[in-house]
């Protein structure tokens, strides 16, 4: 998955100036910042002593971080609703598909150090992850383009329970405007501004031809819409304060077919009786960060407009 983004945060919360122990061409996905998290009150932090919210405000959670945040929310709401109250960081990073050492990494930009012998509270955790993660309130959603993909998406049940309700439907053909989808009806695409500015649509979904993307990109930030999802693959020119998640499957699949070459160069090579060298790529044995939504290099692209 790309991150687009519309402008670069500079130093610290403290003014300080970046480290130069690291080039500034070279950047890393699991320390590039993201913008920089708002203060959150002591009453918010479960009345645990150890969580300590002054980390919060005093750190920048990088982009890396934050997409597997997600994904220990996701894991550790399961393990909710399977009754367990404890978890241990080896129990948690395995169900995740990190290391522990990056998983405490990770929870400690939370001010969340775990107890010795116990492990981490999955409520505690849970509730602190979504603070993080905005998810204290919901944030509606509209559709573009109902095809194949647009229509699978307004239908699918599990975004209202995660926080994301979908509000509004729009489209261009005339045969679908007013038909309801997912119970909602098919606006059209020139109402997107109004009904955006309206039912207070926070996050837009574009899933059309990749000819029409930009234009239902400037009707949607038109409408106060903050956050776009991209499924059509092009670039979108955005403002400095839209944030652009662009997802091309294309290009994930094209990630996975390396791997799978590269596990076929390695059975090859180790087949081989010659004694020469192989000259397969090693193989991380799936402990690389080059999978689960990173790129092969472990890293995620930005790309400002």
């Amino acid at each position: 998955m790309v991150t687009q983004r519309g402008r670069r945060d500079g130093a610290d919360s403290a003014g300080r100036p970046p480290r130069r122990t690291r080039r500034p061409d070279t950047p890393d996905a699991d320390n590039a910042p993201t913008a920089e998290m708002p203060a959150v009150p002591a009453a918010a932090a479960n009345g645990r002593a150890g969580d300590a919210p002054e980390a919060v405000r005093a750190k920048q959670i990088p982009e890396a971080a934050v997409a597997r945040l997600a994904v220990y929310l996701r894991v550790l709401s399961g393990m909710s609703e399977q009754g367990a109250t404890t978890v241990s960081s080896e129990e948690l990073s395995q169900a995740a598909g990190v290391n522990s050492a990056k998983l405490r990494k990770d929870l400690s930009y939370l001010g969340s150090y775990g107890t010795r012998g116990v492990g981490y509270e999955v409520s505690v955790l849970v509730s602190q992850i979504e603070r993080i993660l905005g998810l204290t309130r919901q944030h509606k959603v509209a559709v573009v383009g109902i095809g194949n993909l647009g229509h699978a998406l307004a239908n699918y049940g599990g975004f209202p329970g995660r926080g994301f309700p979908v509000e509004a439907l729009f489209d261009l053909d005339a045969d679908l405007i007013g038909v309801p989808v997912g119970g909602l009806p098919v606006s059209h695409m020139d109402d997107i501004p109004r009904v955006c500015a309206e039912r207070g649509i926070s996050i837009g979904v574009i899933a059309t031809p990749p000819t029409a993307a930009q234009s239902v990109c400037d009707r949607l930030v038109a409408g106060g819409v903050q956050c776009i999802l991209n499924f059509a693959p092009v670039v979108l020119q955005v403002p400095a304060h839209i944030e652009v998640r662009k997802v091309d499957l294309a290009v994930e699949l094209q990630i996975l077919s390396f791997h799978v070459a590269r596990r076929a160069d390695d059975a090859a090579s180790n087949q081989g009786g010659s004694g020469l060298p192989g000259t397969g790529l090693p193989s991380d044995n799936g402990k690389g960060s080059g999978r689960n939504g990173t790129g092969p290099d472990g890293r995620e692209m930005v790309v400002r407009s």
